[in-house]
Formats: C-alpha cells, sequence, structure tokens
C-alpha cells in the first residue's frame, strides 16, 4: 500500500517536472523567435526599396479607419471620469479642480493606456488575421519564391504604420476627452467652455507630455510587432488565422499593462521626483 503511494507520488511529480520542463523549453523557444523577428525587422527597415505606397495605405487604415471608435472612447472616458469624480469633489468643496484632474489624468496615463488597448484589439487582431490569412494560404511564400521581401513589404510597412499612428490616436483621443469632461461636468454644473479648457490646460506640463507621447510610441510598435509576428507565425489550417488573430490581442494587451506599469515606475523616479 505504502509502495502504491510513493509510486503515485513519484509519477505525479515526474509529470509535474515534465510539465514545467516543457513550459521553460516553450518560453524559450518564444524569445529566440522573437528575438530572430525582431532582428529580421530591423535589418529590413535600412533596405532600399522601402514601398511608400504600402506604408501610406497602412497609416490609413491604421488611423483613418481607426479615428471613429478612438473618438468615441476619448469622450466616453472624459464623461464618465467626470461624472464618477464630481461627487467625491464636491464633498470636499474642491468641484473647481474637475478640469485639472480629468486632463493630468487622461493625458498621463488613462488616455494612453485605454486608447491603446483599443487600438490592440482593432489594429492588432487585424493584422494577425491578415498575415496568417495569407500565411496559410502561402501568399507570402509566394512573395519570397517571387523574389519580392514579404518582410519588407508586410511587415516593416505595417509596425511602423502602427508606431506613427498610434500617438496621433491617442492625441485624438485626449482631446475628445476634454470635450467629454466638458459636457460630464456642465450637467450639473455652469462653468464656461473658455474657463474649463484654460483650466484643462494650464493644469498640464512638459513633464506629462514626454513621458505619455514615449509610452504611445512603444504601445503603437508593440501593437505593430506582435500583430506581425502572430500573423506570420500562423501554422497551417484556417483554425490558426482565428488562434492569431485572438493571441495577438491578448499578447498586445499584457504586454501593454506590463510596459506601463514599468513606464509609471521609470516616470515616477526619473521626472516626477525632480
Amino acid at each position: 500500500m505504502i509502495g502504491k503511494f510513493l509510486g503515485t507520488i513519484f509519477l505525479w511529480y515526474t509529470m509535474m517536472i515534465n510539465n514545467f520542463t516543457r513550459r521553460i523549453k516553450k518560453v524559450l523557444e518564444d524569445t529566440g523567435e522573437n528575438v530572430l523577428f525582431f532582428t529580421s525587422f530591423t535589418r529590413n527597415i535600412f533596405k532600399s526599396g522601402f514601398v511608400w505606397d504600402e506604408f501610406i495605405r497602412q497609416c490609413y487604415l491604421i488611423g483613418l479607419k481607426s479615428l471613429n471608435i478612438v473618438l468615441l472612447t476619448g469622450f466616453v472616458l472624459g464623461f464618465v471620469l467626470t461624472l464618477q469624480s464630481l461627487p467625491t469633489l464636491k464633498d470636499f468643496g474642491a468641484e473647481s479642480f474637475v478640469p485639472e484632474m480629468v486632463a493630468i489624468s487622461v493625458i498621463r496615463e488613462i488616455g494612453p493606456v485605454i486608447t491603446s488597448l483599443i487600438c490592440a484589439g482593432k489594429i492588432a487582431s487585424g493584422i494577425g488575421a491578415e498575415l496568417g490569412s495569407m500565411k496559410v494560404t502561402e501568399q507570402i511564400a509566394a512573395m519570397d519564391v517571387s523574389g519580392a521581401n514579404p518582410v519588407q513589404y508586410l511587415v516593416v510597412t505595417r509596425i511602423i504604420a502602427c508606431t506613427f499612428m498610434v500617438p496621433l490616436l491617442v492625441l485624438f483621443a485626449d482631446v475628445m476627452s476634454f470635450f467629454g469632461g466638458y459636457v460630464g461636468n456642465n450637467i450639473s454644473g455652469n462653468m464656461t467652455a473658455v474657463l474649463y479648457f484654460n483650466k484643462s490646460f494650464m493644469s498640464l506640463m512638459f513633464s506629462d507630455l514626454f513621458p505619455a507621447l514615449i509610452k504611445t510610441i512603444v504601445f503603437g510598435f508593440t501593437i505593430g510587432f506582435i500583430g506581425c509576428y502572430k500573423g506570420f507565425k500562423a501554422n497551417k489550417g484556417t483554425e490558426s488565422v482565428g488562434i492569431a488573430a485572438n493571441s495577438a490581442v491578448v499578447a498586445c494587451s499584457v504586454w501593454i499593462i506590463v510596459l506601463d506599469a514599468i513606464a509609471v515606475q521609470l516616470t515616477s523616479i526619473f521626472v516626477y521626483n525632480q
């Protein structure tokens, strides 16, 4: 009886070690593939023959096609933040500080993170599904055989377009959040638009804008890179297209949150404590 129990414990322990070993091996393999993909991307940036037409088309698809949902998100963000904060601030007689609170909160943290998460859901999934379907139908292989450079045409243009367009989308969302905050503040108040926007913009400093801009650039690159990587690494079969799109959204969302946590710590140490 004791021998059977010990054998079960040993079997369970062996399975646990094997599962842990497989997970570590999978993580190391994924890390190596990501490094190789990043190396291929950086190498193709500086090659001649950059496809400007495809880059402009991607800027249109990534930027203009995402503008409506980003503007709506920004407006609702400022509106809801104002409505949720007003009752508490009124208890302390500080409702006049609502414009400053909304402006600083949105510019520093909420605007970049929420807008980037929205872009991750729309842009990363689209890139992952598009490149995944091209990989499954062997269009990428056909480009490679025909002498074209699929990495330069498909990957470089999309990543650079995301890096440029996501900060612009965040900027539009921030501006719309100010309008949303003004509307929410005037549901129960009577602050004029001139006073509200003067208080909002006067509360902002360069130390608020520059770290947020750097964050959005990093978030844009992350969205483009992960979307392209997941699409390029799709396996055979139509099921892998959906998996690529879904995993791209999940990975982008997680990395945006992790990178934001790191950025908050760095800005707290090197910027806001000065």
